[in-house]
C-alpha cells in the first residue's frame, strides 16, 4: 500500500473525497490530523500514475498542498 499525506483546506474536503471515491478501487481518503486538515490518500502502487494525475489535475481547484 502506498500513502500520500496531503493538506486541503476545510471547505474543500467534501467534494474531494466524493471525487476520489467516484473512482471505483482509485484510492481511500483517511483523515490523518483533523485539526491541521491533513488527509491521507492510500492506493496500491500500481496506481500511482493515476494518482499523480488526478492529484495534479485537482491541485489549483483544491489547494492541494502534498506533504509526505
Amino acid at each position: 500500500m502506498a500513502a500520500i499525506l496531503l493538506a486541503i483546506p476545510p471547505a474543500k474536503i467534501a467534494q474531494f473525497k466524493a471525487i476520489i471515491e467516484s473512482y471505483d478501487n482509485l484510492a481511500t481518503l483517511r483523515t490523518h490530523d483533523p485539526r491541521r486538515h491533513y488527509l491521507m490518500l492510500y492506493f496500491a502502487p500500481a496506481m500511482r500514475t493515476e494518482i499523480d494525475a488526478l492529484l495534479s489535475d485537482l491541485t489549483a481547484e483544491f489547494g492541494i498542498v502534498r506533504l509526505a
